[in-house]
């Protein structure tokens, strides 16, 4: 992964972050999601007064992206932090996140955590190791 496609990444989910639904926790989160065709979506936490039906930015990227027919992704960008500040910390996915991604990625899946000019890059097996995959439950003739 180049320095240069960690950038864009990072900046597509700061930038993101700011059309985050997030009334009731006050803490914004974007990601920006690249795809194996090339594409990047976008997504941001929704959040719902009942909380349960809150959906977290990466899963946002995600499920827009499976719903456009995609299935094979690189990386993902995550920023988080107080709503109408910039981000002081990183902001690592939630473990309903990484399950997703394990779903539809393998260990080496690219994540990055950012804030403003600096960014922590991780796999998926850094941030998920001995993870439950489609490989459990299907055998060989799961895909990842």
């Amino acid at each position: 992964m180049t320095n240069e496609v960690i950038k864009k990444l990072s900046e597509a989910a700061l930038n993101v972050r700011k059309k985050a639904y997030c009334p009731y926790s006050g803490f914004a989160v974007g990601a920006a999601l690249l795809a194996k065709s090339g594409e990047i979506y976008t997504g941001v936490n929704i959040e719902n007064a009942a909380f349960t039906p809150t959906n977290c930015a990466e899963r946002t990227a995600f499920f827009t992206a499976i719903a456009k027919g995609e299935r094979d992704f690189v990386a993902v960008a995550i920023a988080g932090g107080k709503a109408g500040e910039e981000p002081e910390d990183f902001c690592a996915p939630c473990g309903v996140c990484r399950q997703v991604m394990r779903e539809f990625c393998g260990d080496a899946f690219v994540i990055i955590l950012a804030k403003p000019g600096e960014e922590k890059v991780y796999t998926l097996k850094d941030l998920l190791p001995q993870s439950f995959s489609p490989r459990d439950v299907l055998g060989e003739k799961a895909k990842r």
